[in-house]
């Protein structure tokens, strides 16, 4: 089975594709190094021909609040219009746990428009909403440092590991479309502030981290379940002292 991948140069989407030519999938990545360009429509009517299944794992170059909507609603629907002139049978996008419950902010805003036009197309679809990524636990501390302390959220927080992101993904893909959503998360649920004051220790980071109620979260601040996934989430094996890319961050 043909399978495109947009964003398939990236983390999770390289991933994929790499595990679905294993699994004897015809994986094509499609991302602008690749010609093909969501936001232009570039390259999309020829990477397309013959696909069966499409997944978009493309994100936002930029998370400033009219560039994210822009990029999200832009690219979806090129996409969308070139895969029903293709015939194509499964879009499925990945997004975030969360997205739908207050607060938002400008990224949770922006993915819950590019899954409105999702679900209003008339291509059958399937929507993996994901825990945050082990692979970004050093850029969520860079963006939280303030006058050289980390400040956290003591809320839950269930991250999980890339690969395990994909696989789920991966599944969810080559099976029957959903026609709605399915949650994926790591198996181990922390506070958010205990979370990070054990990976900067382990770093060697001397950044104090600092227990805030009140700190943002990406441009927002989030209840106790903002970042959580409901009950019946499909649930990774890897823990986050278990992965191998815990030492290969930063130091």
């Amino acid at each position: 089975m043909k399978i495109v991948v947009v964003g398939g140069t990236g983390l999770i989407g390289s991933k994929l594709v790499t595990k679905l030519g294993e699994h004897g999938h015809e994986a094509v990545a499609a991302a602008p190094n690749t010609g093909v360009n969501t936001l232009t429509g570039e390259g999309l009517a020829e990477v397309l021909k013959g696909t069966s299944v499409v997944i978009d794992v493309s994100n936002s170059p930029s998370f400033e609040e009219a560039a994210v909507l822009e990029f999200f609603t832009t690219s979806t629907r090129n996409l969308l219009a070139a895969e029903a002139a293709a015939g194509v049978g499964h879009h499925v996008a990945l997004s975030v746990v969360g997205t739908e419950r207050p607060p938002g902010n400008a990224y949770f805003r922006a993915k819950i428009a590019q899954e409105k036009l999702i679900q209003e197309s008339s291509i059958p679809f399937s929507l993996v909403h994901a825990t945050q990524f082990f692979e970004f636990v050093r850029r969520i501390a860079d963006e939280a440092t303030d006058d050289g302390k980390v400040r956290m959220p003591p809320v839950l927080f269930q991250p999980i590991a890339g690969d395990e992101v994909a696989q789920a993904v991966g599944r969810t893909a080559v099976g029957t479309p959903l026609n709605g959503r399915t949650e994926v998360a790591g198996p181990e649920v922390f506070r958010m502030d205990e979370f990070f004051r054990e990976a900067l220790a382990h770093w060697g980071d001397p950044r104090e981290v600092v227990t805030d109620p009140h700190a943002h979260y990406f441009g927002s601040e989030v209840l106790e379940r903002s970042l959580v996934p409901d009950d019946g989430a499909a649930l990774g094996q890897i823990r986050y002292r278990d992965w191998p890319g815990r030492d290969e961050l930063p130091k």
